[in-house]
């Protein structure tokens, strides 16, 4: 008997199969073939937008570091709603875009989060600025600045986090490496980036221009 059921059974199962089509095993990695779905590139998103809408934007945006921290005498979140972006539409990490010119007084590249610290021209306060040189990058500060992309123009978090470290590389590529920090001590630099405002004593700058003078 109950061979007769499991004989049964699978005749049921074949027969819908056939009613419905035929199964194709897709192996991992080729979904795409069947959905037509293509996997996110992080990197082709970032670079089809930077030199076109992201650069031009943080171009616009950028304020006078040496003017802004004047302004914000000592409280960097205070001037959110007149400069700076929350990460999270009105909540989150806030950023700001800022633009100056110093003299590079320190390289530090011991540890692979590296960094420069500038003295700013125009500016004594008592706040600590330094510019991020990598390999590794702290953040999401240039990102989370944009307004030509948000979180909902992504599929999920995955993707969003990678456009991060995407903006990041191509940064260390392309503007960092060449500016070959190694070499900047004690020169004159222009530079424009952005910054979360973490700590009202330290400004960390991860740049989107950087030029020697």
């Amino acid at each position: 008997m109950r061979k007769r059921m499991l004989a049964a059974g699978i005749a049921a199962v074949m027969m819908a199969t056939c009613m419905t089509g035929c199964v194709k095993v897709v192996k991992i990695g080729q979904e795409a073939e069947l959905t037509g779905e293509q996997e996110f590139n992080a990197v082709d998103n970032v670079a089809a937008i930077w030199e076109s809408e992201a650069l031009p934007e943080l171009q616009e945006k950028a304020v006078e570091l040496s003017e802004f921290l004047t302004e914000a005498n000592g409280d960097l979140k205070s001037l959110v709603d007149k400069y700076g972006k929350y990460s999270m539409g009105t909540s989150g990490e806030i950023n700001y875009v800022v633009k100056g010119t110093g003299t590079v007084e320190e390289v530090n590249q011991e540890k692979k989060a590296g960094y420069m610290t500038v003295k700013l021209d125009g500016y004594d306060g008592p706040e600590e600025i330094s510019i991020q040189i990598g390999s590794v990058y702290k953040g999401s500060s240039v990102r989370d600045s944009l307004d030509v992309i948000k979180f909902g123009d992504y599929t999920n978090q995955q993707d969003w986090a990678a456009v991060s470290q995407s903006i990041n590389e191509m940064i260390d590529q392309e503007i960092v490496k060449k500016a070959d920090p190694a070499s900047l001590k004690g020169k004159t630099i222009s530079f424009t980036g952005c910054f979360t405002a973490n700590d009202n004593t330290k400004v960390l700058i991860t740049p989107v221009e950087l030029e020697v003078k």
